[in-house]
């Protein structure tokens, strides 16, 4: 017989849970629940709180510029071998 875990939270916090754990791929926001219990309970997992990195604007665009780049290929040099790599990494030192 399965027990019901029963967790109070906002009407807010569960729609955003839910809508963030059907972007990840997650049939519902139950079966989110569940694995990361399953993992947890098994101890495959640990809980880190880590603050996302915000970069300034001036590094976003950088590094927006550098995506964009690769996307269409600017930029980008392409090697026959690692012998030619290793040649074109001593030329730029």
């Amino acid at each position: 017989m399965n027990d019901v875990l029963q967790v109070p939270m906002s009407k807010e916090l569960r729609e955003k849970a839910t809508i963030a754990a059907l972007a990840q791929g997650y049939s519902s926001l139950q079966e989110t629940v569940r694995i990361f219990l399953t993992q947890l309970a098994e101890k495959k997992i640990e809980t880190a709180f880590i603050a996302p990195i915000k970069l300034s604007a001036k590094n976003e665009k950088r590094y927006q510029k550098i995506l964009d780049d690769a996307k269409t290929g600017k930029n980008i040099t392409s090697f026959a071998s690692v012998d030619d790599f290793l040649d074109y990494v001593d030329q730029i030192k």
